[in-house]
């Protein structure tokens, strides 16, 4: 008696498993971006597909660590350096250069209040 034809499998046409099928991701794109990611993809060695190319693209921007464009520091000194430039312009001519450096010191320098450290918020270390 022979097999019947069940029990033998076929083989499945096609590119083999990637791993299961993962639920798909439906962007939407405008023309710009769809021909920036193409222009890209035509720079690779391998010449990707599209979706490959955007799941290349997205890992790489991922993977970059983002800076500040300024230190925190340097963007107060430069605020501090605009303000002084504002008050020399709203200056009182009539004052005295000692009095109108005493009056821009304690502008820049802004309220007491602000400048001490509060005790009831104190930073709670985690």
């Amino acid at each position: 008696m022979t097999k019947p034809n069940r029990d033998i499998r076929k083989k499945k046409r096609g590119p083999p498993s990637q791993g299961g099928r993962k639920p798909p991701q439906l962007v939407r794109m405008d023309e710009p971006l769809i021909s920036a990611i193409d222009g890209w993809r035509k720079k690779q060695d391998d010449s990707p597909s599209r979706p490959e190319a955007i799941r290349r693209l997205v890992a790489l921007g991922l993977a970059v660590k983002h800076k500040l464009k300024q230190p925190p520091a340097a963007i107060a000194a430069r605020a501090k350096e605009l303000a002084a430039k504002a008050i020399d312009k709203m200056s009182d001519g009539k004052a005295s250069a000692d009095d109108q450096s005493h009056r821009k010191r304690r502008l820049l320098k802004g309220p007491e209040e602000f400048r001490e450290s509060r005790v009831d918020r104190a930073k709670v270390k985690p």
